[in-house]
């Protein structure tokens, strides 16, 4: 697999360069978290840093690079969920094509 030396930005891997395996698409994963292991012996504490573009090129605007930067709020932010998974949205289903207060009867 190939593997691409990417820096990081902010939070305690600030200044690093790691690599970082490629997926299919020839790009670093959106997210990569970083298990650290607590000094008790208790549950891990989960570093998350995001992809962003590392820079552009002057001329044309390309995209050169990619690198992380710290998420200190964690997934909790970026957590995406389809509409038809959740329970939440299930409340907005629950009639036929005509609303509750128009329904034929």
């Amino acid at each position: 697999m190939k593997s691409e030396d990417t820096p990081f930005v902010g939070g305690p891997l600030d200044g690093r360069v790691l690599p970082v395996l490629l997926g299919i698409t020839g790009h670093p994963p959106k997210t990569y978290r970083v298990p650290v292991p607590d000094a008790d012996g208790g549950k891990p504490t989960v570093l998350v840093y995001r992809r962003v573009q590392a820079a552009t090129s002057k001329r044309l605007g390309l995209h050169q690079g990619w690198k992380y930067e710290y998420a200190p709020e964690g997934d909790a932010e970026r957590r995406f969920k389809w509409p038809w998974s959740s329970d939440t949205h299930g409340s907005r289903r629950k009639g036929g094509a005509t609303p509750d207060g128009n329904a034929d009867e």
